[in-house]
């Protein structure tokens, strides 16, 4: 069941469109909050539990002196907490500090209250409708992608 290449054309605009749509929304929730989607992005993969920063970096999809400069300033703010690898000195493992799980809570609840403002009409179907979709296109974009870094092709996958 292939996908037409306009179809795949016009789903690639419709998620750049979204990404848009999400940081209109951000910057307008956000204003003089003390971290910004990027921190908060950050936070997010964090609290997912500890991990390399590499690790975290390569799942971000940024580079890794890029994510030493979120860190530093999340650590700063007192919201993670950074320790040596015991596997690899040369490695630091990040984990959330006590007061990184409350801002990240505080943030989750934020997002879903404006969520809920935005959407108030959206039924619950269409809500879960849309997150499923989500999951699935998120969850094949990744799949895609590892087989590629694998180096495997989307032959090698049928």
């Amino acid at each position: 069941m292939a996908v037409a290449p306009d179809t795949a054309a016009e789903l690639v605009h419709q998620i750049f469109d979204l990404q848009r749509a999400v940081r209109c929304v951000a910057a307008v929730k956000l204003r003089g909050e003390d971290t910004g989607v990027a921190l908060q992005g950050v936070l997010r993969f964090v609290g997912e539990g500890e991990s390399r920063a590499t690790a975290l970096a390569e799942r971000l999809g940024v580079s890794a002196p890029v994510l030493s400069r979120h860190i530093a300033e999340l650590e700063e703010q007192g919201f993670v907490v950074r320790r040596p690898d015991p596997l690899d000195g040369r490695a630091q493992l990040v984990a959330l500090s006590a007061s990184g799980v409350e801002k990240l809570r505080s943030i989750e609840e934020q997002r879903a209250a404006t969520l809920l403002e935005f959407l108030q009409d959206w039924s619950e179907q269409d809500v879960e409708q849309t997150t499923t979709t989500l999951q699935k296109l998120a969850e094949s974009l990744r799949t895609a992608a590892r087989a590629t870094t694998a180096g495997s092709t989307t032959t090698d996958l049928v």
